[in-house]
């Protein structure tokens, strides 16, 4: 098996309610390329969230005092810490200039997602999309709509590790591809029979296209080509451990 990543190159600056599906299928286009059956679309949250319009003005936000004594122990400014705090359901730890919170969706994560960086408006953040699997799911009939292929489409974002250095993509919404390859009651090649293997099949196409994925050089998508893998359904939440079974909160 060979697999090959494709970034799709000159994708402008994101507007609200630019047609996400249509700008890539264009670019797509003019590299020459096309989407072609089984390919796999990788597509980063920061787009996502420009086309859906969640980007918020900081200098319109008026911080709580629960949110300016976090700040001023965190040394951060106090709208963004206040932004933070309303896109999360929970403070998991906060040490060191680092606030790391569980997002509305289930992620945890550094600043529940809300980033500063790539907007060209000044005191600005975006949020992530309020439902990253719809967005996947629209962006997918889209492309089908446009292209006759029904291809997965898989959102992205770039988290830390808890025990490892260095950030990597994982897959926040998901449509046309299930997210966890479980091979549990299969066997290993010495017959062995699996009991806990499953493998974050999604997180791993999103790091795969983040390879290609430059954010300072307008590549906030890719197509990974030649994965053998099965359409399904399924959801970026598959891929969230349940609190009663995570050993380390």
């Amino acid at each position: 098996m060979s697999v090959s990543i494709i970034g799709i190159q000159g994708i402008p600056d994101i507007q609200k309610g630019d047609d996400l599906a249509q700008i890539i299928v264009d670019r797509v286009k003019r590299q020459k390329e096309t989407i072609k059956d089984h390919d796999i679309l990788v597509i980063s949250q920061k787009v996502v969230s420009k086309a859906e319009g969640q980007i918020i003005q900081l200098d319109a936000i008026q911080p709580s005092v629960f949110s300016r004594q976090i700040a001023k122990e965190l040394q951060r400014d106090p709208r963004h810490v206040e932004v933070i705090l309303n896109e999360s359901k929970k403070i998991i730890r906060m040490r060191s200039g680092h606030l790391i919170t569980e997002t509305r969706h289930g992620f945890i994560c550094a600043n529940s997602g809300v980033d500063q960086s790539n907007i060209g408006k000044k005191n600005s953040v975006t949020l992530l999309p309020k439902n990253p699997d719809a967005s996947a799911n629209l962006i997918r009939k889209k492309i089908h709509q446009l292209t006759g292929r029904n291809v997965p489409v898989i959102i992205t974002d770039t988290f830390g590790r808890a025990w490892r250095m260095g950030q990597v993509n994982f897959a926040i919404g998901v449509s046309g591809i299930k997210p966890v390859h479980d091979y549990r009651g299969k066997r290993d090649m010495y017959r062995r029979v699996l009991h806990v293997t499953e493998i974050a099949l999604a997180d791993e196409l999103a790091s795969a296209g983040e390879l290609v994925m430059n954010k300072s050089d307008r590549i906030p998508a890719a197509i990974i080509r030649g994965y053998r893998y099965r359409f399904g359904h399924g959801s970026g939440k598959d891929l969230l451990r349940p609190e009663d079974k995570d050993l380390f909160r």
